[in-house]
């Protein structure tokens, strides 16, 4: 009965650790995700998600994350940090404390946040969910990151542009 129950918690945390990609695409340990972004010299991204709540997040996951352009570009470039706050999934008192650290350090108002940090770990900007597919959504990331600016000229969070409202203002009569 032991090795039975086992055996299921074991086939349960694997199919957990799958959630979010293959070969452990995305790392849920800040301090290690941080050492492996300056070792190698990546900027992070970090996704703040309710993924089993938020539908915002889960058009996140499906539209951008989950896709082959995606992947490939954060394969090269990012290292990538899932900060989750699910409400059904089960998950350790050290993860639920770090993401609640994490989310009050960057001022987390809503999900999904998505911030990026150079590989020093300093804030490079802030964003969330953006319409248009996963080569748009890079297109996004890469000018955050300052891409195409002359060297130097890291794009600051206030370089941000902000995703476009649908409300009007009042008009006067």
């Amino acid at each position: 009965m032991k090795k039975n129950l086992l055996v299921m918690l074991g086939l349960a945390m694997g199919v957990l650790g799958s959630l979010r990609g293959s070969a452990g695409e995305w790392e849920t340990d800040f301090a290690k995700a941080s050492e492996l972004a300056k070792k190698e010299g990546k900027h992070m991204l970090l996704d703040f998600s309710g993924s089993d709540w938020c539908g915002w997040c889960v058009k996140l996951e499906k539209e951008v994350f989950k896709k082959s352009e995606f992947k490939d570009y954060a394969k090269q470039h990012l290292v990538l940090v899932l900060l989750d706050f699910p409400r059904s999934k089960p998950q350790s008192k050290k993860l639920k404390e770090q993401n609640k650290e994490l989310a009050q350090k960057y001022e987390i108002k809503g999900y999904p946040s998505v911030i990026l940090l150079s590989p020093e770990g300093e804030l490079v900007g802030k964003t969330g969910y953006q319409p248009g597919g996963p080569e748009k959504y890079v297109e996004h990331l890469k000018a955050m990151l300052g891409k195409g600016k002359p060297a130097g000229e890291a794009a600051s969070a206030t370089d941000v542009k902000k995703p476009a409202t649908t409300t009007k203002p009042a008009q006067k009569k």
